[in-house]
């Protein structure tokens, strides 16, 4: 999911020579160097492009600030002032160029962006949230106005993909990440997700779509049905046994190993990979974690993972 991260050493490594972390996604040569390290190491089949899934509303003008040990602060939401600056999303666009340059030829290049309900949801909070209250009060008592919003960011988020598809990217992603926290998972997640997927399918026909709705649960069926994506993301909680009953053989589907068990290594992990892989013989399959690979995850454990996958080809 995040492949190019806090648990390898030469990632803090250029993390410090860039800065903050903003610093760090916008400057194209590192934030091209994060990305190429776990290929450089581990040899993955795709990589995917190192940025945040906060760019988005950065570029529309929220500010924006990582604080250390404490995750993203954005400023006051003023629904009518956001207008896109995409001098930000062309830097980004330049990673994707210098990373296309450098990656071997036999390696995909995952380009991607937050989905709207999730971008939406941290510009209302002004960051992270358990819960998301502030977010779910907001669409449930001023849709309309919310919705404006969520079509403020469908706008910049089409414009910011497309900028990455033509500087090389070959799959999208869209990372709903609080997709389960959606008061009305019809109208603010699939809709909008829906509407970037029909206009990216109609430029790009050949750029496969990968949607990954976290806590979706039993939406993913109609997630699945109504939104066009050609694969689907599991997070660590859906029960392979189900997706595969319940979710349509069209689809393919990655995950949903629980991160975890990377942590823990050892025999655990081993047959949680092998419960993924043995799901995984039934249709077309991207391995992959459930969620985001932790920062205190040892190398050795991923290194585990990658021969214990590759052998049972």
């Amino acid at each position: 999911m995040r492949q190019a991260g806090r648990y390898l050493p030469e990632y803090q490594q250029t993390r410090t020579k860039a800065g903050s972390f903003l610093d760090l996604v916008y400057h194209p040569e590192l934030a091209a160097e994060v990305t190429l390290q776990p290929i450089r190491r581990f040899g993955f089949d795709a990589a995917i492009l190192f940025s945040d899934i906060l760019v988005v509303p950065h570029l529309l003008g929220q500010t924006l600030t990582f604080q250390e040990g404490e995750g993203p602060r954005l400023g006051p939401l003023d629904i009518k002032s956001l207008v896109p600056d995409y001098k930000k999303s062309d830097l980004v666009a330049e990673t994707v160029r210098l990373v296309k340059q450098q990656l071997p030829a036999d390696c995909a290049l995952i380009g991607f962006a937050g989905s709207p309900f999730t971008v939406a949801a941290y510009m209302v909070e002004g960051g992270g949230s358990a819960v998301f209250d502030k977010t779910r009060d907001f669409s449930r008592r001023q849709p309309a106005e919310f919705e404006k919003l969520i079509d403020k960011i469908i706008t910049a988020t089409l414009d910011y993909l497309e900028g990455q598809i033509a500087a090389g990217a070959e799959v999208i992603q869209l990372f709903d990440s609080h997709a389960g926290h959606a008061p009305n998972f019809q109208r603010w997640v699939i809709e909008p997700t829906a509407a970037i997927t029909m206009i990216l399918k109609a430029k790009y026909p050949h750029v496969p779509i990968i949607g990954f709705p976290r806590g979706a649960g039993l939406h993913l069926p109609a997630y699945a049905a109504h939104t066009g994506v050609d694969a689907i993301g599991l997070d660590q909680s859906v029960k392979l046994d189900w997706a595969l009953e319940h979710l349509p053989k069209r689809v393919t589907l990655q995950g949903n190993l629980d991160p975890q068990l990377l942590i823990k290594g050892g025999a655990e992990l081993d047959a949680g990979i092998d419960a993924v892989l043995a799901a995984a013989r039934t249709r077309p399959w991207i391995f992959n974690l459930g969620h985001g690979i932790d920062k205190t995850t040892p190398i050795a454990h991923v290194e585990q993972l990658i021969n214990r996958v590759r052998s049972a080809k």
